[in-house]
């Protein structure tokens, strides 16, 4: 057997994997320019040359200089070849195209197109790097509990009365149990055997204290369940919304139990950012009550079944019953009405089209309210604690007079302006998020810092690149080299595939390249010693060679995944920033290995292998 020579086609997937890895990591190279994005507010919004000509007309109006506007996914996207000259655009595009579009301000990379044909594109930057804005937003699981439970009371009360087991009380307590009073204990075992084989959320069991009294609570897993439940939802429809505000490259992730972390990289339009994700708000259909003088209810005294209001600084009674609420809403766009003045058009799609087209088939001629409900909060101090005040507020936006039954598409009307028009279209859109959120840590980063991060971070790596390249050729000679070689492609294998994963690097991230940098030089110091040593003991050249890599795989496997599992346990409790950490420092152990062993023995089999060698340059 011949020692120290690779067969053809190894010698050549190697080759292939560097082409393919340069290929990839090359869009990284290129810079971003300052551009708006125009997109409609939904898919039936036509963005076409009519859309560009308005674009091209407002530019040249106002003497605003761009450098190309590209037409993809249904989007515009105009560069600019300064900031200033984004921003100026963002305020006269806005204007001209109307609140049926989405003018967003973004950074896009300047990657060539035949690059990005080949679905080649550079890597996600997080905050740290890129600029923007941070949310950690507090979700308020626990009234999303309570809601359940109310609905829980009500199945258990219907189910009980259709089996015809008599109670004499239902209560919620706390926000995870229910408790039901008996008469007698053949009641009670009754409710406790169909309740038990019914309600599997709920641990069933007699209270000692109380011998006709049943406890339902509700289980660990049904608890975790349904918090985990409001999260995702709650993340869903903070995703909808940041894909309205056209932002490109957001992150939003679940952090503990209650909380979710919003990153908009690359944002400079903060304020119209925090005004939409923060929003618990949906709309609620009631119908006027107009048999009873709302002026006889100022006392706060209203009718049964009815609720008092306020609409153009005059009282108004609406009925308690919801006709229509806003998660019906598939669809919602802001236009103006037929009187001119600002509006919602809007479709349904969600459930509770039959009871709306009923009701307001029933009561054609009779007015109908819609009633904008937002829950406010506000977080504050009590004692030293942190803690968070809800308020729920309801104001009526429009009061029309039903002409005919409505179906599945009709508009809203009465609006204030059409700001108040586009936001509401959005949010309807997006969906209502399932419990209230507070905006408890806003934190902004400058695209200057930005700069200044990855030019540290850049440093930091070539720093520690350099010093390791300098020692390794000192100290290893041409072998020192040959890994030298090895480690700047290990750099190359990390971004590509950073690249091609679409992960998102931020400053942790640079600091695991940092590492794997420090790392990667590991393994080759353990093949070249293990070299020197039999070549020490007489071995000859190629069999010294041989036994250094062949000898030394295990070692260097072992010290590895001792460190991938540390990598995996960082990713698997650790926040975003760590999780980022976790994921340079896994990629970078796969491909230092790669290229610290197939590698360097590739050029080193291609310098000295398959030939008599009687001195190799390793520094002995």
């Amino acid at each position: 057997m011949v020692l120290n020579r690779y067969p053809w086609w190894k010698n050549l997937l190697v080759i292939l994997i560097t082409l393919i890895a340069f290929l990839y990591a090359a869009p990284n190279l290129f810079s971003t320019d300052p551009a708006v994005q125009i997109t409609g507010v939904n898919a039936s919004i036509p963005v076409n040359e009519n859309t560009l000509g308005a674009i091209k007309d407002a530019l040249t109006e106002n003497s605003i200089p761009y450098k190309q506007i590209q037409f993809e996914n249904n989007k515009f996207l105009v560069r600019f070849n300064t900031t200033d000259d984004q921003l100026k655009a963002k305020d006269h595009l806005q204007p001209v195209l109307g609140n049926n579009y989405l003018v967003a301000l973004n950074l896009a990379p300047a990657t060539p197109e035949w690059l990005k044909a080949l679905n080649a594109v550079p890597m996600k930057l997080g905050l740290d790097l890129r600029g923007g804005v941070h949310f950690l937003l507090q979700v308020d699981v626990d009234s999303v509990l309570k809601q359940r439970m109310e609905g829980d009371l009500n199945n258990v009360s219907q189910a009980l009365r259709s089996e015809h087991i008599r109670y004499s009380d239902l209560a919620r307590q706390g926000s995870d149990t229910v408790v039901l009073q008996f008469r007698n204990a053949d009641e009670l075992t009754q409710a406790n055997a169909f309740l038990s084989s019914h309600f599997y959320d709920f641990l069933w069991t007699q209270d000692p204290r109380n011998n006709l009294s049943l406890v339902g609570t509700l289980s660990p897993a049904a608890l975790q369940l349904a918090r985990q439940d409001t999260l995702e939802q709650a993340m869903n429809t903070l995703r909808n919304r940041v894909n309205e505000l056209g932002v490109s490259e957001a992150v939003v992730q679940q952090q503990g139990g209650s909380r979710i972390v919003v990153d908009l990289p690359g944002i400079q339009d903060t304020t119209q950012a925090k005004n939409i994700l923060g929003k618990t708000a949906t709309l609620e259909f009631h119908m006027v009550d107009s048999e009873h003088d709302p002026r006889n209810a100022l006392g706060g005294i209203a009718p049964a079944g009815d609720k008092l209001f306020s609409y153009n600084n005059e009282p108004i009674l609406l009925k308690n019953e919801i006709v229509l609420r806003g998660s019906s809403i598939t669809s919602a766009t802001s236009g103006f009405g037929d009187d001119g003045r600002p509006s919602v058009n809007v479709r349904l799609g969600g459930g509770g089209e039959s009871l709306f087209t009923r009701v307001t088939a029933e009561s054609i001629g009779k007015p109908m309210a819609v009633v904008y409900v937002e829950v406010k909060s506000t977080p504050k101090i009590v004692d030293g604690k942190s803690t968070i005040d809800y308020v729920t507020e309801q104001r009526v936006i429009s009061v029309a007079t039903i002409q005919s039954a409505l179906g599945n598409n009709f508009q809203i009307t009465g609006l204030a302006n059409a700001e108040e028009s586009r936001t509401l279209a959005l949010l309807l859109r997006a969906g209502a998020l399932p419990a209230p959120v507070t905006i408890i840590e806003e934190r902004e980063v400058g695209p200057s810092l930005g700069k200044q991060n990855i030019d540290k971070g850049v440093l930091s790596v070539e720093v520690g690149f350099i010093l390791v390249v300098i020692f390794m050729a000192f100290y290893y000679n041409l072998l020192g080299i040959i890994a030298d070689i090895a480690l700047g492609m290990n750099l190359v294998l990390i971004v590509a595939i950073l690249s091609l994963l679409g992960a998102t690097l931020t400053l942790p991230g640079i600091a695991g390249i940092v590492l794997t940098v420090g790392m990667a030089v590991d393994a080759n110091v353990l093949i070249f010693e293990r070299i020197r040593e039999e070549i020490r003991n007489g071995v000859g050249i190629q069999a010294s060679i041989n036994a250094g890599y062949e000898r030394a795989v295990m070692t260097i496997i072992d010290a590895n995944v001792t460190t991938l599992i540390v990598a995996i346990v960082l990713f698997s409790l650790g926040s975003g920033t760590v999780k980022n950490f976790a994921v340079t420092l896994t990629i970078g152990l796969f491909t230092s290995m790669f290229t610290s062993i197939i590698g360097t023995r590739a050029i080193v089999n291609a310098i000295y292998g398959a030939k008599p060698v009687k001195k190799i340059s390793i520094g002995i």
